[in-house]
């Protein structure tokens, strides 16, 4: 192996998600419409959602799974576990876990 290798342990940041995707990204309209209409389907999203079991995966992911051909949910649960832009569009915190 050629060079050094100098990774770090840990990663402290003091920009937001929000600062990171940039502004003209299309993920930006598409997340406004799908926040708009999620909002407006929140009290049948309360009564359809169990409240034992398993945690469901919110509808936001399940549309970047389809938005990005994401074959499957525990794939799409470990490209949210990675993936800057799509914790972002799920509203989660970088240091959140999936």
């Amino acid at each position: 192996m050629r060079g050094q290798d100098h990774q770090q342990s840990d990663m402290f940041s003091y920009l937001s998600p929000e600062q990171r995707v940039r502004k003209d990204h299309p993920l930006r309209a598409i997340r406004a419409m799908a926040d708009q209409s999620l909002r407006s389907m929140s009290e049948r999203f309360d009564v359809m959602y169990a409240k034992t079991g398993r945690p469901s995966i919110p509808p936001g992911a399940q549309l970047i799974q389809m938005l990005y051909s994401v074959r499957s949910e525990r794939l799409l649960m470990e490209e949210i576990d990675y993936s800057l832009l799509f914790r972002w569009f799920v509203g989660m915190n970088l240091d959140e876990a999936v």
